[in-house]
């Protein structure tokens, strides 16, 4: 690993080095300075990336990959996890705490990427547009909904170049979806299903009551930031957190940014107004049903409702995890997929329906013969090569500079869609809220089982069920703060 030292590389210091700005020098074209494929300086953008292994390992990759981004410094708190990510970039370099790079670096760095578990996207993210640095964060965007609130008014405040990483929102699919919609073919849609087969990872479980020793490549304080100290057990690290509320959002929050994004683009929605749950059970035994508040139910099935908005009618949001899904469409025939198989949306509307799968792939107007024969005008730009194309227009963007270039996935619409995502896991989590029944030590109610939670969005609130709104903004661990 590389000392961690400061690097003097940006674009500013290479243009200063080579005397561009001396008043009497010739100004020649970049393809003669460079040779061809050249790219100047100033048309690169120098890339900080926090959380650079598994899912951080190929954003990175796929920033470089657009040619126009310097990968200058890296970011981790597992070495391990990092390894990989530091060996094809050795000229970047690496730190281990966020603040100090940020701290240290900041006059080099141009933009900042976070691929880090839930619980710390907000932080990180707001440390580095407070700096004026644009960002780019993995889906979803923030653990609580008041997080995605601050980093959706931050990055107006702070006129930074923002990007969620749901790269199906850059993809041909859910644009030919809105294509198919502003032409009438489904008339206006009233119902839409969400599934998906996560949680691959345990939910439902108690916390392990054995501790284990931290990894040597491990920086454990690091890893928990925000969360409440606890000691260090197995396979949590680096993938089983999704799981647990001090860092994860569970199914919901994992999948739902991919899968509910088609719906919100499609059909404009907004805030919802009101979300019913319930979840599955976990049985310890024949008789007692286990209670584990610390982790994610093993299914779930949520209801939202959208106020209808411009003349359109209200809509119903069905969303079910765990390997629940809905009725199959009679027009679907019985060898065809229903969405991708383990994930999808289906839109129901006053004239017919559609599908798609994860990020909005595999778009079918049903009957499935429909599709080959629908012949719209292209009403929404594509984004070239899609899934990739996601990473490239950031970059572009940043380049361009803030407001100058439409991203797909701006925290302008990224929050507003993480809250919703984020506000039916107050409803999850409510499910199972307990208080004691007066006079017994081991009997409880259920005050919020088979109960609608109605929604504020402006104030982000629950009106009448006030147990649901401690979700809603946790307690940072000190130093930690937004």
């Amino acid at each position: 690993m590389k000392d961690q030292h400061s690097k003097e590389f940006s674009r500013r210091n290479f243009l200063k080095t080579l005397g561009l700005a001396s008043a009497g020098l010739t100004i020649l074209p970049r393809h003669v300075l460079g040779g061809k494929g050249y790219i100047a300086p100033s048309d690169k953008i120098v890339v900080a990336g926090i959380g650079v292994g598994g899912k951080g390992e190929s954003d990175i990759a796929n920033f470089a990959k657009s040619g126009k981004a310097e990968i200058g410094f890296l970011c981790d708190v597992d070495d391990k996890r990092a390894a990989k990510t530091v060996a094809n970039f050795p000229k970047a370099v690496y730190y281990k705490d966020y603040r100090i790079m940020l701290e240290k670096e900041a006059k080099n760095i141009d933009a900042v990427s976070v691929s880090t578990p839930d619980h710390m996207h907000a932080v990180q993210a707001m440390a580095a547009m407070q700096l004026g640095k644009h960002v780019y964060v993995q889906k979803p965007l923030t653990h609580d909904v008041f997080e995605a609130r601050a980093l959706t008014e931050a990055a107006k405040k702070y006129k930074v170049v923002t990007q969620m990483g749901n790269q199906g929102s850059s993809g041909d699919g859910v644009r030919q979806l809105v294509d198919w919609y502003k032409a009438g073919l489904i008339g206006d849609v009233h119902t839409v299903y969400c599934w998906t087969d996560r949680p691959v990872w345990p939910q439902g479980i108690p916390w392990p009551a054995a501790k284990a020793s931290v990894p040597s490549t491990l920086d454990w304080d690091l890893w928990l930031g925000t969360a409440p100290f606890k000691d260090y057990v197995e396979k949590l690290v680096p993938f089983n957190w999704r799981g647990w509320w001090d860092y994860g959002t569970g199914a919901l929050g994992d999948m739902g940014c991919h899968i509910i994004e088609p719906p919100f683009r499609v059909l404009g929605l907004q805030y919802p107004s009101d979300v019913t749950a319930s979840v599955g059970s976990v049985f310890v035994d024949e008789f007692k049903r286990g209670y584990f508040p610390e982790s994610g139910p093993p299914s779930s099935y949520i209801i939202f409702t959208f106020p209808g908005r411009d003349g359109k009618p209200p809509v119903k949001l069905h969303w079910m995890d765990g390997g629940i899904q809905p009725e199959r469409p009679e027009e679907l025939g019985p060898n065809e997929r229903m969405g991708d198989g383990g994930n999808g949306a289906l839109f129901i509307g006053t004239k017919g329906k559609m599908m798609c799968g994860t990020y909005g792939m595999y778009p079918q107007l049903l009957p499935t013969s429909k599709t080959k024969d629908a012949k719209v005008p292209e009403t929404t730009k594509r984004v070239q090569g899609s899934a990739e194309g996601h990473y490239a227009q950031w970059v572009e963007a940043c380049i361009a500079g803030y407001g100058k270039m439409e991203v797909s996935s701006p925290f302008e619409t990224a929050g507003p869609l993480t809250e919703t995502i984020l506000m039916g896991n107050l409803a999850i989590r409510s499910y199972d809220y307990r208080t004691p029944r007066p006079g017994s030590q081991t009997a409880f109610d259920y005050p919020g089982r088979g109960i609608k939670l109605l929604w504020d969005g402006n104030n982000m609130k629950v009106t009448n069920f006030d147990p649901a709104n401690q979700f809603v903004k946790r307690e940072y661990r000190a130093p930690y703060k937004l």
